[in-house]
């Protein structure tokens, strides 16, 4: 699917009326769930100099790598933050993004202890003892490049591993990665939340709810989580380190971008995030079709940007 082909909606008025209206589908107050010390474990803070006597939420890229894959070649830029002690990442399209924790010289630090930690131009090559690349002509920064692609996407092991149909994590991921690639220069923000926050135990256990016959909002409630438990502080952080305050954003999400857009990141245009099966025509007895209620819920109790197919409206009303 060609990215000529993607529709793209402006965030504009249509954002300041996703501020106002958005709910998660079950209340007037979009942080009642987020605020309870019940639900919300304390921070971890990391014990580095880098965290130390901070409130606001802090980032630093701690290494850099180049990853070939299928779709390009990628930089995997690994963060730690004073919220949690979880790996975040950031999967890099184009030289023109850089970190700039990363880039920043560090106490007692040796040439080869840059390149080891990522903290080079260029590419590497076999003895090299130089961390900028002498031979590397190019004048990046010089050029005027547009607002990235970014998707700000959560870790989703059943997904994305085991290619479960349950969802269109998997898919979404790779699409998000095709369509930077085609365009040249992005990132993906990988953060890990698994199951929207809830951790990959109480994912299954909604799994098991859903099998008897419970949505998937109401099987978070079950479990006395909210229907979203995600948060993309440390997200926001990592698009100002990367020197990304203007993106286009890959998402279905109102939430996210008001979340974002609230930590002063502009979203000048969202690229919506439509699932392939339903781009054609619907065919019910497909394996898919749990998939289908999923973001069925997702559009109708959470506020989720995508239109339903009417095939698919038909055969919900009738059963």
């Amino acid at each position: 699917m060609p990215i000529t082909n993607v529709t793209s909606t402006k965030c504009s008025s249509t954002t300041a009326s996703i501020k106002k209206n958005f709910t998660n589908g079950l209340t007037n107050n979009r942080h009642l769930f987020r605020t309870s010390d019940a639900i919300k474990p304390p921070s971890a803070i990391p014990p580095t100099s880098f965290f130390k006597n901070n409130n606001s939420v802090k980032v630093e890229c701690q290494v850099r790598a180049r990853i070939p894959t299928s779709t390009g070649e990628f930089f995997l830029h690994l963060y730690r933050n004073n919220r949690d002690n979880k790996e975040h990442l950031a999967v890099v399209y184009g030289d023109n993004i850089r970190s700039n924790s990363l880039d920043a010289p560090r106490p007692g630090e040796s040439e080869m202890d840059r390149i080891v930690r990522g903290a080079y131009r260029g590419r590497l090559k076999p003895g090299q003892i130089k961390s900028e690349d002498i031979n590397d002509d190019s004048n990046i920064s010089s050029i005027e490049f547009p607002p990235p692609l970014v998707r700000i996407h959560s870790e989703c092991f059943t997904g994305e591993t085991v290619h479960s149909a349950r969802c269109d994590c998997g898919e979404q991921l790779d699409e998000a990665m095709r369509l930077i690639q085609l365009e040249g220069h992005g990132v993906v923000i990988y953060l890990r939340q698994e199951g929207r926050g809830i951790g990959l135990a109480d994912k299954l256990r909604a799994y098991n709810l859903q099998d008897l016959g419970h949505d998937t909002v109401t099987a978070n409630l079950f479990l006395k989580h909210p229907p979203d438990l995600r948060n993309y502080d440390v997200a926001t952080k990592i698009l100002e380190d990367l020197n990304l305050s203007n993106i286009r954003l890959l998402t279905n999400n109102p939430d996210k971008i008001e979340q974002i857009e609230d930590a002063g990141i502009k979203v000048i245009e969202r690229i919506p995030m439509v699932p392939i099966a339903w781009q054609k025509s619907h065919d019910p007895k497909r394996i898919g079709n749990e998939v289908d209620q999923y973001l069925k819920v997702k559009v109708e109790r959470m506020r989720h940007l995508l239109n339903i197919p009417e095939t698919l409206l038909h055969i919900y009303r009738a059963s």
